[in-house]
């Protein structure tokens, strides 16, 4: 098995790319985000492989990072209804980060951006990931646990009351989230939503 690619970039195309190692030209399936972030050919690169082997082929799958792998992994073989095909289109729309956030808060909307992905897909995804979003958020860790709360409905009044505020005046929830979260630690745990909304926007105006 294939875990690790460490070479030059020969050829990118619209859904792979072409790996020289030591003169052996591996093709590995990648998602568009990876893609637009590889060097230019000739360039040295590393991408991380999850290797799949069926009867009739073995295909490998690149990723500039372990942790998307890790994404892919989850997304391809944990939910019901998504292949390799659909991973990487969820990974091409969403970074792992944004990912985790959309989870946490379930987001279906958000997730379903990703071409191929309906509603019904996208809620499986939300649903049967949420126990799992926390280890691979990523940059996210740390408003991680905050944007589950909101998302399952628990979250303390004045933090729900602040991010809708937020929300209502045109911000993206989990902006309105990240915002919040800030503020909480400025403005400390027994903040109400007037001091929270009033810290959230000085956040958002750095």
């Amino acid at each position: 098995m294939i875990g690790k690619l460490k070479g030059t970039v020969d050829e990118i195309d619209e859904d792979h790319c072409i790996v020289d190692v030591h003169g052996v030209g591996y093709v590995a399936f990648c998602s568009a985000r990876t893609l637009a972030s590889l060097p230019a050919p000739g360039e040295a690169v590393v991408l991380f492989i999850e290797t799949y082997v069926r009867e009739d082929m073995i295909r490998l799958y690149g990723f500039r990072t372990a942790l998307e792998r890790e994404w892919f992994r989850m997304l391809s073989t944990s939910v019901q209804g998504v292949g390799a095909k659909v991973a990487l289109s969820v990974l091409s729309t969403l970074s792992p980060a944004d990912l985790a956030n959309a989870i946490a808060l379930r987001d279906i909307a958000m997730v379903s951006r990703a071409p191929g992905v309906g509603k019904k897909v996208a809620e499986r995804i939300v649903t049967e990931l949420k126990n799992k979003a926390p280890a691979y958020a990523g940059e996210a860790t740390g408003t991680i646990g905050l944007k589950q709360e909101l998302g399952e409905g628990v979250a303390p009044a004045p933090v729900a009351d602040a991010v809708s505020a937020l929300v209502n005046l045109g911000y993206a929830r989990d902006i309105a989230a990240n915002a919040v979260a800030a503020a909480l630690k400025a403005a400390g745990e027994g903040a109400d939503s007037a001091k929270l909304i009033r810290f959230g926007l000085k956040e958002l105006a750095r």
